[in-house]
């Protein structure tokens, strides 16, 4: 398996960051979710537009590629985005691995 990021830390967006049309577009789901529209946690990756929540933890039984980070996200069986995300909470890096 291969993963590829320059390792570059980023903030989060806010959710009036995000523009309106690509919020309804991606994340209109938030409208209907008892817990409300999260206002962070928003971020742009190649091109694509992502929420925190959408990212699944990394467990002990995962590759060993994925181990130095905190989520993963599959776009296909062997494809998907990486995250890991700062101590406060504040920042991310994020990668893309294939296998």
């Amino acid at each position: 398996m291969k993963v590829y990021t320059n390792r570059q830390w980023r903030n989060f967006l806010y959710r009036q960051e995000v523009p309106k049309k690509v919020f309804d577009d991606e994340f209109g789901y938030f409208r209907i979710c008892e817990g409300g529209v999260p206002e962070d946690g928003y971020f742009k990756y190649k091109g694509g537009w992502y929420h925190l929540d959408s990212f699944m933890r990394i467990d002990k039984f995962a590759p060993k590629e994925f181990k130095e980070w905190d989520g993963y996200l599959s776009d296909t069986f062997f494809s998907g985005v990486l995250i890991r995300v700062s101590e406060d909470g504040e920042q991310y890096q994020v990668a893309t691995y294939i296998g």
